[in-house]
């Protein structure tokens, strides 16, 4: 478990953690990065309370680094990543056990389950497992069937397949899951997904937190395009291309309007066109929520949008090592 300003949900992970029922020995190692919050006194908390936890420093604070960290200092045979925003369903590593065990696979995961508290964590949550937000990933969708996936939700893992292939890339700050299972199954391995495997995740509780996030996540998966061009698919183009609709339709139509040129106002289209199929595909949604999470819908839908979009298109430049 690499954690670092997770004094919020910590304590919840680790506890469902240990509620597990499973076979063989169980540890928890949790790889602490430097935090501004209460998130050290927590874990050493925790391990001086249960001997089965364990901390192991992550100086960089990187999520890659400390999974490696905590990977090496691990006893057993089978690594369960566990994240500090999520909580372990019932049955969740015994699950995982009996699946690696009957499938053969390198890695397995399943459901994220994206529960909020607040009416907007809620409303990230929805969006979370829209088609419209992040629904287009199998792991987000509670109908998905078994079988084999390119990826999965923090995963659980057949140590000696991890140790193969050098472990999670320290080099990614961002997307590093993906483009683990992506050399998984380049070295032959099976990554599968199982709907009996569920964590709940609890997502970020501010506007400005999300939209860093998703502004991270998508200059750091152009980055994985960049390395291994055969992965990128048209679900990942349509944040950007979104973006420069939007962007071009205000320009545009600011310029048509400013110097009256009828055609050119045409160019508000882009904006407003995108702007109405936000709201009218979070009305649409048939699922019971409360007036105020759905009134947060189109707003949450248009800052993972715009933000992941724009990270896509600026990437990381020449600072492949930027944060």
């Amino acid at each position: 478990m690499p954690v670092r300003n997770e004094s919020r949900h910590l304590e919840d992970a680790v506890r469902r953690v240990l509620e597990q029922d499973c076979p063989g020995e169980l540890e928890v190692v949790i790889a602490v990065g430097p935090s501004k919050d209460d998130t050290r006194r927590i874990a050493e908390r925790l391990a001086a309370a249960d001997p089965r936890v364990r901390i192991v420093d992550n100086p960089t604070g990187r999520t890659p680094a400390g999974l490696n960290l905590a990977i090496a200092a691990s006893r057993h045979d089978i690594v369960v990543r566990v994240d500090g925003h999520g909580e372990l369903g019932d049955g969740y590593i015994a699950t995982a056990v009996e699946t690696l065990q009957r499938t053969g696979a390198a890695n397995v995961g399943g459901i994220m389950d994206a529960q909020g508290r607040t009416p907007f964590e809620q409303a990230v949550a929805v969006a979370y497992t829209s088609r419209l937000g992040l629904g287009g990933s199998t792991f987000h969708l509670r109908t998905s069937p078994e079988g084999p996936a390119d990826t999965v939700f923090l995963g659980s893992f057949r140590k000696s397949a991890l140790e193969a292939i050098g472990g999670y890339d320290e080099t990614l700050h961002r997307a590093q899951d993906w483009e683990l299972n992506y050399r998984l199954r380049q070295a032959g391995e099976v990554v599968w997904f199982t709907p009996a495997m569920r964590v709940v995740y609890r997502p970020r509780s501010t506007y400005r937190a999300l939209a860093k996030q998703f502004y991270d996540t998508g200059k750091w998966r152009r980055e994985v395009v960049r390395r291994h061009p055969d992965t990128l698919n048209a679900r990942y183009l349509a944040p950007p291309l979104a973006v420069l609709g939007v962007l071009g339709g205000f320009a545009i139509g600011g310029h048509g309007s400013y110097h009256k040129v009828t055609w050119m106002k045409l160019g508000w289209l882009g904006p407003l066109g995108y702007l109405a199929g936000v709201v009218a595909g979070a009305a649409a949604l048939r699922r019971e929520m409360p007036w105020p999470v759905r009134a947060r819908l189109p707003l949450v839908f248009l800052v993972m949008h715009m933000c992941w979009g724009t990270g896509f298109l600026i990437g990381l430049g020449e600072d492949r090592t930027a944060s």
